[in-house]
């Protein structure tokens, strides 16, 4: 964890300094959780982790939570997942048409909206809101890429792009219960930059999310490194990331495409990424509101 050694040497507050060593003795243990995630939506995640899992398995712990069942049918009648229009009804069939990775991206989406409404969050609601929509964001635009450049399931995208901020939020919700570490922007914004990938990487491993997936969240920001071998969907997520970054300022998103590598390894270039952002406005509103919701 050489990176994070920019956050150490800097003078900590005795409350900054004791998160730090918390936060490193539970990642050295692999107990790093998310405080408040909904056991269900934990379930969903280490169920789906076996690929031949039993459709009816799936359904009786889904449909044991209304409110998750309600939100997996939402998405999968969204018009990003359901193209042709025609309504899904059943749940059984909604499960049975959505890749394993956008039921993990409906569990996780369930998840969020639980914590955005807890009363020991109630602190920190505006932060949180900022970090969700922010995630929901990668997401939709990573599952347009996807679809765009076709060397990865846009469903893997999807899901990768929602957890790609997962910890962000971890580390937000930890903060909470810190007030003086609460109450510094500083502090707190330098510990995020430093350690919210491992964050992420140790949260995912413990819900059994495939490498591939754990690899490209903790990766996907070094999207100025010249080194070749980078998987496509960590690629995929830099060049959503890129795009998410400049909504409004194409000069600069096309600038920002050129100096990156990503974009060229999945076969776009930069001015195809600028155009894909613009074709795709619709898809990724439909997706927003699907998941956000």
């Amino acid at each position: 964890m050489e990176h994070v050694e920019s956050a150490r040497n800097q003078e900590l507050s005795p409350d900054t300094a004791q998160f730090l060593a918390a936060l490193k003795r539970d990642l050295t243990a692999g107990c790093v959780e998310l405080p408040g995630f909904p056991d269900i939506s934990l379930h969903v995640q280490q169920l789906l982790a076996d690929d031949n899992v039993a459709t009816d398995k799936v359904l009786r712990l889904v449909g044991a939570e209304p409110v998750l069942a309600a939100r997996i049918m939402q998405l999968a009648n969204s018009a990003a997942l359901n193209p042709t229009g025609t309504p899904i009804t059943e749940l059984r069939t909604a499960v049975a048409r959505m890749g394993f990775d956008s039921l993990r991206a409906a569990a996780v989406s369930f998840a969020m909206a639980q914590l955005r409404v807890s009363a020991a969050y109630k602190s920190i609601e505006k932060p949180l809101l900022v970090l969700w929509q922010d995630s929901v964001l990668m997401a939709a635009t990573a599952c347009a890429v996807a679809r765009r450049c076709r060397r990865i399931s846009s469903d893997t995208a999807l899901f990768a792009g929602l957890v790609s901020g997962v910890g962000k939020i971890c580390l937000l919700a930890r903060a909470s219960r810190v007030p003086a570490l609460a109450g510094d922007s500083v502090a707190f914004r330098v510990i995020v930059r430093d350690w919210h990938a491992e964050i992420a990487k140790a949260l995912l491993s413990s819900w059994n999310v495939a490498d591939d997936i754990i690899e490209a969240v903790h990766a996907y920001e070094q999207h100025l490194d010249l080194a070749r071998g980078q998987s496509p969907l960590t690629d995929v997520l830099t060049v959503a990331e890129l795009l998410s970054l400049y909504p409004q300022m194409p000069e600069q998103m096309g600038e920002a495409l050129r100096r990156a590598r990503a974009p060229a390894r999945i076969g776009l270039g930069a001015d195809q990424c600028v155009a894909l952002l613009a074709e795709s406005q619709a898809e990724v509103s439909a997706l927003q509101q699907a998941l956000y919701q």
